[in-house]
């Protein structure tokens, strides 16, 4: 295999738990709630799943364990920003601090305790056969898998259903979905907690397949770049997809310069997605200063009932 599909095969790899935290944050934007609690998720995601696969031995029980903790975060924040109405950005930094807070203090028994194995990939021996594709597809971890059918999945379900118009509607315009008989508050609270499992899932997801033991911080940032990935994916399911991977592939190609014995500073090497990160955002505020942000308009607001009229 050449240097250019070893970074796509990493790309992959590294961005994958970008690309799940990601969608979890557009399915809890799509309805309207800012999710800036991400890294703090992720974090109690990753240690959850370090504590219980040591303990049993089970993948099934890992994630059932991670969807189960994340959940109760998600639920928090709903009920602070739906029911409390209290602002998005400080009860999201807010559970971003408990989170890393939390997890530093109940994973500091198993840090650094390797698991006894990572999470199995799926042979498909019939894709080694053609090239590029084989390559590339032909033995990936089934929660990689798992995200491709989620980006297929959430696009049809956002833009192809009667379910996702709802979602749209209160995320838009919630007083006149609130008209046409939704009840904006419950299905807030719904996606809210299911998009937090599916950001825990992607802390879970890089702690059993890119780094196979708890360490503190070990997201290194990658809630906020997942964060960012919602505004350059526009809240965009497949654009998700690609900009993940673009971020993958950045955060890959600097370990990958340092075997190559470069003289570059590894922290630079390291600061390059973050970088990046910032100077696309900037060329984005630049470019669309003058265009529509494509954000749900109601994103941020509090819907009080009494005053949809």
């Amino acid at each position: 295999m050449d240097f250019t599909l070893q970074l796509i095969v990493a790309a992959i790899s590294s961005g994958t738990p970008l690309l799940i935290a990601t969608l979890g944050g557009i399915l809890n934007e799509r309805a309207g709630i800012i999710q800036l609690g991400t890294e703090g998720i992720m974090l109690m995601g990753a240690v959850t799943a370090c504590i219980t696969y040591l303990h049993t031995g089970s993948f099934v029980l890992t994630v059932l364990a991670v969807f189960a903790v994340s959940a109760v975060l998600g639920f928090v924040h709903a009920f602070m920003t739906v029911s409390l109405r209290a602002n998005h950005i400080v009860s999201g930094l807010a559970l971003t601090l408990f989170g890393a807070g939390l997890s530093a203090y109940i994973g500091k028994p198993i840090s650094g305790t390797p698991l006894p194995a990572t999470l199995p990939k799926l042979n498909l021996t019939f894709l080694d056969g053609i090239p590029v594709i084989g390559d590339i597809f032909g033995h990936l971890d089934i929660l990689t898998w798992f995200s491709f059918l989620l980006v297929a999945a959430m696009h049809f379900f956002i833009h192809r259903t009667s379910w996702g118009l709802h979602l749209r509607a209160i995320g838009d315009n919630p007083a006149t979905a609130d008209v046409m008989g939704i009840r904006v508050q419950l299905f807030r609270y719904g996606y809210v907690v299911i998009g937090a499992m599916l950001i825990g899932l992607a802390g879970a997801d890089l702690l059993l397949v890119n780094s196979p033991s708890w360490n503190e911080g070990m997201t290194a940032g990658r809630g906020w770049i997942a964060v960012a990935l919602i505004i350059f994916a526009r809240w965009n399911p497949f654009r998700a997809l690609l900009c993940a991977y673009f971020f993958g592939a950045l955060d890959t190609l600097g370990f990958r310069i340092q075997l190559t014995g470069s003289e570059i500073p590894s922290y630079f090497l390291k600061m390059i997605p973050y970088i990046v990160t910032i100077l696309v955002l900037m060329f984005l505020g630049w470019r669309n200063k003058n265009k529509p942000s494509g954000s749900p308009e109601a994103l941020g607001n509090p819907y009080i009932r009494e005053q949809r009229f």
